[in-house]
């Protein structure tokens, strides 16, 4: 059973806000925005990869498309909890259960697992080739949708006090996670600057470099932009002070969440030349012939000057 009715949703739910000062059509108009950029920013990554076989090959770009999966899905349900009266967690009112929420999750892990992926592949690259396989990755990122599907069905069969107690047990974990992953950020940038440094040129270190790139920008966007949201869960929770705010729509700390969405794969897009090319031939241009033909004429001279 649905938690919530799909017909009536649109009759029965208002909208976020009420139209009554000018800040709300601010509020209205950037949600649908930010909804759209998310979707056609994170859309088309997910079809460049699961369309250029040479990518789906590689390990970091399984890691991509499970992360872009999830920002596009994260797209969508904001034109569900942007742009109606919704609270999620706890007290919910209009709700999904938390399920539109918990796709943030999956980020979480995604993130943690490619840190330690980039690490194993640069600093113990014979074990990496011989144990870390293709399967064990795609293994690795199915687990991480399991393990918030499973959380997230455990905690709506609880009742509401021990629910209340598993979700803020749950944010503390995921503090010990945010932890790892500095510790992971700093190791992997000592790698980057001094290890790589030292190995001779090739294709294989600028794909090092390029990966551990995007990944330490990638965590880093997420510390910055998470944090504030762990922090007052936890204030509220356990301290119970913090901020609460009328809706999802006018939660910053749920917006500054949610904007992870936009900038990973903006990242991903910024800081890998393989995506972007197969990203121009796969979606942009077909949509836009002219790209096509500008990155064309770019390979061309690229050749030229070889």
């Amino acid at each position: 059973m649905l938690p919530f009715n799909i017909t009536d949703s649109m009759t029965r739910v208002p909208l976020s806000v009420d139209f009554n000062n000018p800040e709300d059509y601010f509020i209205f108009i950037f949600q649908i925005l930010f909804a759209t950029t998310t979707v056609l920013i994170a859309g088309p990554v997910v079809i460049t990869i699961l369309a250029t076989r040479a990518l789906r090959l590689q390990n970091r770009f399984i890691f991509m498309l499970n992360t872009s999966i999830c920002d596009t899905l994260v797209g969508f349900s904001v034109y569900y909890l942007g742009l109606f009266d919704v609270q999620e967690g706890y007290p919910s009112r209009n709700g999904t259960y938390n399920i539109l929420p918990s796709l943030l999750g999956v980020n979480i892990l995604t993130f943690l697992f490619a840190q330690f992926d980039r690490y194993f592949a640069v600093c113990h690259p014979f074990i990496y080739s011989r144990f870390i396989t293709r399967q064990f990755v795609i293994g690795i990122n199915i687990y991480c949708w399991v393990y918030n599907v499973a959380h997230l069905i455990t905690r709506n069969l609880l009742p509401l006090s021990k629910a209340i107690q598993m979700y803020v047990f749950s944010i503390v974990i995921f503090q010990l996670i945010v932890l790892t992953k500095v510790v992971m950020t700093v190791k992997l940038y000592v790698i980057a600057r001094f290890q790589l440094a030292r190995d001779p040129p090739s294709a294989d270190k600028d794909s090092k470099k390029e990966s551990l790139r995007i990944i330490i920008f990638v965590v880093i966007s997420f510390l910055v932009l998470w944090c504030p949201s762990f922090i007052n869960i936890i204030i509220r929770f356990v301290v119970g002070g913090g901020l609460t705010f009328r809706n999802e729509a006018t939660n910053l700390f749920a917006i500054m969440a949610r904007f992870n969405s936009v900038c990973t794969p903006s990242v991903y897009i910024w800081g890998s030349p393989a995506l972007r090319e197969a990203m121009v031939r796969t979606v942009w241009g077909r949509l836009c012939p002219r790209c096509k033909r500008r990155v064309g004429s770019c390979h061309g001279k690229g050749n030229a000057k070889k």
